[in-house]
C-alpha cells in the first residue's frame, strides 16, 4: 500500500532556517529510508505565494487565485510518499521523521491503487 504523508507549516519553524546538524540528521533519514524501500518520493513545498496558485473547475470554468488565503494552515509544508504494508507502517514512518523534525502536524492518506477497483 502506498501512501501520502503531507506536513503542514509550522509557523515557528517557518521562521527558523534549518540547522547544518538537523539538514545532516534528515538527509541520513531520508536515505535510510529509501534504502529500505519504504520511502519512495519526499519533497518540500515552498509557500504558494513564491510561484504557486489555487486552481479550481467548476462547471466548466476554470479558474486561477493567487492568494493570500484566509487559512495559511490548509497549504503543505512538504510530503512524502512511502510504501509499506498497513495504515500503522505508514505512521510509524510518520513518527521516525517528526523526531528528527521536532514540533510539527501532518496527515497521512492513503493512495488509491488500480487494485483497489477488484478484479475486471
Amino acid at each position: 500500500m502506498k501512501y501520502l504523508l503531507v506536513s503542514l507549516p509550522d509557523e515557528k519553524a517557518a521562521r527558523t532556517p534549518p540547522t547544518p546538524e538537523f539538514l545532516g540528521k534528515m538527509t541520513k533519514f531520508i536515505q535510510a529510508e529509501m534504502k529500505s524501500g519504504v520511502l519512495l518520493a519526499t519533497g518540500g513545498l515552498l509557500p504558494i505565494s513564491q510561484g504557486g496558485a489555487r486552481v479550481r473547475c467548476s462547471s466548466g470554468n476554470f479558474t486561477v487565485v493567487d492568494g493570500p488565503y484566509a487559512e495559511s494552515k490548509e497549504l503543505i509544508a512538504g510530503f512524502a510518499i512511502v510504501e509499506v504494508k498497513s495504515r500503522e507502517e505508514a505512521i510509524a514512518a510518520s513518527r521516525r521523521f517528526y523526531e528528527i523534525a521536532g514540533e510539527g502536524e501532518g496527515t497521512i492518506q492513503r493512495i488509491l491503487e488500480p487494485g483497489d477497483f477488484g478484479s475486471p
